[in-house]
């Protein structure tokens, strides 16, 4: 299960079990520094004094932190080291976190949101190279653990961070507590410093050579399109029920219900495509489930918008199951270091594109049509990526394919 050399099975099974901790602490601090901000958003900017580009900024820093800082991460990786890189990215997590709960200053809480939001970058990337490394015969099931924490703690701190701010009447209070919450998960990778992995070389996988693989681009894209139509569904899914006739606190009440199927579509999607060494049924299945929802959320009556919201929620199952793709598409943890790098980077950055332009079409056609025409597309980007990254084959065997047949291409010219 791990790679950690032990002496004997008793060593290696609380090692083991340790990797889980760790890995289980770290993924529920991944986006505390995104969802608890937003339930705040209106209170902080009065409070700072922050401007409307403040605010704008402050919602798209996610997006850059995760590709920028992640596309690094491999690179960091192999001079620091997996696990206390890892360390140091809940650490700089946590001081992001807490710097930006007693601050008084715009400047300063968007710094130090920065700073949070590339510790969870970080994490984002190594996450799931540490599943590959130390449980390759089980990344289906470590990858449902690791989502299931991810989307567990993307709830907590979105559902959490307002009824912490009520009690204690400080929105200081309520957003520090994520910072002690990163300080516990740092803990375990404290305790593993001494198992550190043996450093290795890039092995070819360089995020240079993935631009020129056709399968390192079908699973960013895929990553990409998933995460395009998750921003477009949170950012405007409230806006689009209002715009039908429904209340914010219903519309809110949908919003909760749709974020809350996260948690049991992160343990199923995972462990049913697991099973199988060719994804691409789950792939068609989790589109035919986005596109019967978006058409009723399009077309049926407003009073059913809560049936649609739910089976675009099982479609939503495309993200546990792209992040399965990094490990399931790679032979070694070095090719899934760069895998993750390069699928999420360029992913998000395509994802950081889609609200913008659901505001745009909304606005220049004075309704939802035309966002729903591009949430189709993205759609068909979705199941054409997903059903060429979804069957069995790997990034080494592709880069080996390709030098064969340069050593052909030179033997016919000679």
């Amino acid at each position: 299960m791990t790679v950690l050399a032990p002496e004997s099975r008793d060593r290696t099974r609380p090692l083991a079990w340790l990797l889980v901790l760790g890995i289980v602490l770290a993924a529920l601090n991944l986006r505390t520094a995104v969802t608890s901000v937003g339930p705040l958003l209106d209170q902080l900017a009065g409070a700072l004094g922050m401007t409307s580009v403040g605010t704008g900024l402050l919602t798209t820093l996610p997006v850059l932190a995760f590709a920028t800082v992640g596309a690094v991460t491999p690179t960091l990786a192999l001079r620091i080291g997996e696990h206390r890189l890892l360390l140091l990215a809940l650490v700089t997590l946590g001081v992001g976190l807490l710097v930006r709960s007693v601050v008084g200053s715009a400047t300063v809480f968007l710094l130090s949101s920065a700073l949070a939001l590339s510790g969870g970058a970080v994490g984002n990337v190594l996450i799931p190279t540490l599943i590959k490394r130390h449980f390759p015969a089980r990344t289906g099931v470590m990858t449902t653990v690791y989502t299931t924490a991810l989307a567990a703690g993307t709830m907590l701190a979105a559902a959490a961070t307002v009824p912490i701010e009520r009690a204690s009447g400080d929105w200081h209070i309520a957003l520090g507590v994520w910072a002690a919450l990163a300080a516990v998960a740092a803990l375990p990778w404290l305790a593993l410093l001494g198992s550190e992995p043996e450093r290795r070389g890039r092995q070819g996988t360089g995020l240079r050579r993935l631009a020129r693989s056709r399968l390192a681009w079908m699973v960013a894209v895929y990553f990409g399109t998933q995460s395009t139509i998750a921003y477009v569904m949170f950012g405007w899914l409230p806006t689009i029920l209002t715009d039908a006739g429904y209340s914010t606190g219903q519309a809110g009440v949908v919003l909760g219900v749709f974020t809350a199927l996260s948690i049991p579509i992160s343990i199923l999607v995972p462990t049913v495509a697991a099973r199988f060494r060719d994804q691409r049924p789950v792939v068609a299945g989790l589109v035919a489930f986005y596109a019967v929802g978006f058409l009723g959320l399009w077309f049926a009556p407003p009073s059913t918008a809560m049936v649609w919201v739910m089976l675009i929620g099982v479609g939503m199952g495309s993200f546990p199951l792209a992040l399965m793709m990094l490990a399931l598409r790679t032979r070694t943890a070095e090719a899934t270091a760069a895998l993750s790098a390069f699928g999420q980077s360029a992913g998000y950055l395509m994802a950081g594109a889609g609200p913008l332009a659901v505001g745009v079409l909304h606005d220049l056609s004075g309704g939802w049509a035309l966002p729903y025409v591009l949430l189709f597309a993205v759609l068909s980007a979705q199941l054409y990526t997903g059903l060429y990254a979804g069957r069995e084959r790997f990034i080494e065997d592709e880069r080996g394919a390709e030098r064969r047949a340069r050593a052909g291409a030179g033997k016919m010219a000679a």
